[in-house]
């Protein structure tokens, strides 16, 4: 694979504090890979360019990991999908197209129509 420009970054997200997780979770998270701006938001011109290195890992306590991609969907939200084929539903991030990835951020991401908030807990260069 060549070198990713410098606007690449690897974002790990942790579930915050939920009913049934009231400390959050460091096993139930996302560690997903996307091209962000200088203000922390994905950059949607150098996904396109790249969109086969823009992956995402769901990681569960259980063991049952998913890998996937990020895609765009119409409308220009953003979501993770891990079947290739499209028949299984993504799971859609709420207003990702706004949010900003940077440490201590929170996000929201609908998992089989409930919504979870994960917390930005680390952003690395990839």
């Amino acid at each position: 694979m060549t070198e990713l420009p410098h606007a690449f970054k690897e974002v790990r997200l942790e579930l915050a504090r939920e009913k049934d997780h009231p400390e959050g979770a460091r096993n139930f998270g996302y560690v997903f890979v996307a091209p962000l701006d200088s203000n922390g938001q994905i950059d949607a011109d150098l996904w396109a360019h790249h969109r086969d290195a823009c992956r995402v890992l769901r990681f569960r306590p259980d063991g049952s990991d998913e890998r996937g991609h990020l895609i765009r969907r119409p409308g220009g939200n953003w979501a993770f999908r891990y079947d290739i084929s499209g028949t299984d539903d993504d799971e859609t991030g709420y207003r990702f197209k706004d949010e900003r990835f940077a440490v201590g951020e929170y996000v929201s991401i609908r998992e089989e129509d409930v919504f979870h908030t994960f917390r930005v807990v680390s952003v690395e260069r990839v």
